[in-house]
């Protein structure tokens, strides 16, 4: 599985013009998931970013975690993440898990992460979405469990 992980101060999900999901300070999360991935990536994904210390403590030091700061997480499945670039102008993404297999794996990713704390807004799995980041710092962050 791959990540992109970007700190926010706000972030929200709409699709057909609707929010289906909205955010605070926190994460927005964007998953990618190939063909060999499982619970075990999952759950390790989950673990490392609800404890990765991203946010800045009163010395302006990154020493806070998500759930130090009581954010939250904007979960987005996104197969461009496997984008093969190496030929041609047009990304291949074979590389990326079909829908049967990518599908349950985001819902129970975004499952272990509400199980270590972290509160969960997600966007429509294979609906075209829009997609609002205010990226705090930047800060962002490339995530990757094979």
């Amino acid at each position: 599985m791959r990540v992109l992980l970007q700190r926010v101060s706000k972030a929200s999900v709409s699709v057909n013009g609707q929010v289906v999901g909205a955010i605070g300070q926190g994460f927005v999360v964007l998953v990618g998931v190939g063909h060999h991935d499982g619970e075990e990536q999952a759950a390790w994904l989950a673990r490392k970013i609800a404890g990765l210390r991203v946010f800045e403590d009163q010395a302006g030091k990154f020493n806070l975690s998500i759930r130090d700061v009581g954010g939250a997480a904007l979960v987005v499945s996104q197969f461009t993440l496997y984008a093969d670039t190496r030929r041609g102008r047009r990304p291949a993404f074979v590389d990326a898990a079909p829908p049967e297999i990518a599908e349950p794996l985001v819902e129970r990713f975004a499952g272990l992460l509400r199980a270590e704390g972290v509160p969960v807004e997600m966007g429509v799995f294979g609906a075209r979405m829009l997609v609002e980041i205010h990226n705090d710092g930047p800060v962002t962050i490339w995530i990757e469990r094979e």
